[in-house]
């Protein structure tokens, strides 16, 4: 399973990242890392246009959700059918947001062992495939002042505000059940969705901080190209609406 996840995971975003460093000026892995990150947010970008669109196309049908799961209380299985129905007429894909993360989650652990092995940093010629050069030299500091293979306070937390903001705009909280004894569904939906918005950035700060300033980059350059995608679908609601 090792030797599996080192030839499709580990070997790729090492060449890819030893690619990067080689052409760019000063060999600076820091931004070798952020324009490997471009990359891999421009490749998932399909998937992730689609979970934006998701999110915001089950926000429109929240009431037709709930009449379903009003109606269908005491039948859990026609319930789902429904809604399944129900996401396949608004053209819904409910595991769009989990394929991205799916995706993402693999390369962020390819990145911690990558750093964490620290052998980036000397490069070693015979993880490179044939069309990889090998870099002059290997600037380990981002900018000239972080570390790519320490930690730095200011990116985690930067790394957590990014993701804070992300977490606002993405996450839509659903509106308190204004049911007397309230709706424990929609009660249980509001409160994981809260967690989500403010839990998940203390989360990444902590993460991006006890691993190394090459994750904290990831994630920021990861939250900063989300915060613009959900910028362009918003955008092109309001278009439409206008139209």
């Amino acid at each position: 399973m090792i030797s599996f996840f080192h030839t499709v995971l580990y070997t790729p975003i090492y060449n890819l990242l030893v690619f990067l460093t080689d052409i760019i000026p000063g060999q600076d892995i820091g931004i070798a890392v952020i324009v490997a990150t471009l990359i891999v947010k421009f490749i998932i970008m399909p998937l992730s246009f689609a979970a934006l669109r998701t999110a915001r196309a089950v926000k429109v049908i929240e009431p037709e959700l709930k009449e379903l799961r009003e109606k269908y209380k005491d039948d859990k299985e026609k319930q789902a059918k429904e809604m399944f129905a129900l996401y396949k007429a608004y053209g819904v894909n409910p595991l769009a947001g989990f394929l991205t993360l799916l995706i993402q989650l693999p390369i962020v652990i390819s990145l911690y062992w990558v750093f964490n092995s620290k052998e980036l940093l000397t490069v070693d010629p015979s993880l490179l495939y044939p069309f990889v050069g090998m870099p002059t030299a290997v600037s380990p500091l981002f900018l000239g002042i972080f570390s790519v293979v320490g930690a730095s306070i200011t990116l985690a937390i930067l790394a957590g505000i990014t993701q804070l903001i992300q977490a606002w705009y993405a996450i839509p909280v659903p509106e308190k059940s204004t049911k007397k004894g309230g709706d424990m569904q929609a009660d249980f939906g509001r409160a994981m969705a809260l967690q989500m918005r403010f839990l998940l950035p203390i989360f990444i700060a902590f993460a991006a901080y006890f691993t190394s300033v090459a994750i904290a980059l990831y994630f920021i350059t990861s939250n900063v190209v989300s915060i613009a995608q959900e910028y362009i679908v918003r955008k092109q609601d309001i278009k439409k609406l206008e139209v």
